[in-house]
């Protein structure tokens, strides 16, 4: 049974960073991409950002673009998302995902919020 276990999320100031991780388990972690996707309120889901199961990345949303950082640690079964320079449209529920796009397992999400 598929488990991704997010953590990380909270409460920064704009400008401010936070670091998300996600712990996997019950499949074979280093052979899938994981993938990051947020929910801002009222706002569809929207897919952030991927660490391929070769390590290279991809970012979908250019504004997080330089300012997000996926890395993943085969070892750990874990896969990140550092947030530098946040901004209020940051704020939202993170998931982490195995896979990409509509046929992603996703967690249950871990609330950032951006505010001063």
């Amino acid at each position: 049974q598929v488990q991704l276990l997010e953590s990380g999320g909270g409460l920064a100031p704009p400008g401010g960073s936070l670091t998300l991780s996600c712990a996997a388990a019950g499949f074979q972690f280093s052979i899938y991409s994981m993938s990051w996707a947020r929910q801002a309120p009222g706002k569809d889901l929207e897919w952030v950002s991927t660490a391929y199961s070769d390590n290279s990345t991809a970012y979908f949303v250019d504004s997080v673009k330089g300012r997000f950082t996926v890395s993943r640690d085969n070892a750990k079964n874990t896969v990140y998302l550092q947030m530098n320079n946040l901004k209020s449209e940051d704020t939202g529920v993170y998931f982490c995902a195995k896979g990409l796009g509509p046929s992603a397992t996703m967690g249950q999400g871990t609330q950032v919020t951006v505010s001063s």
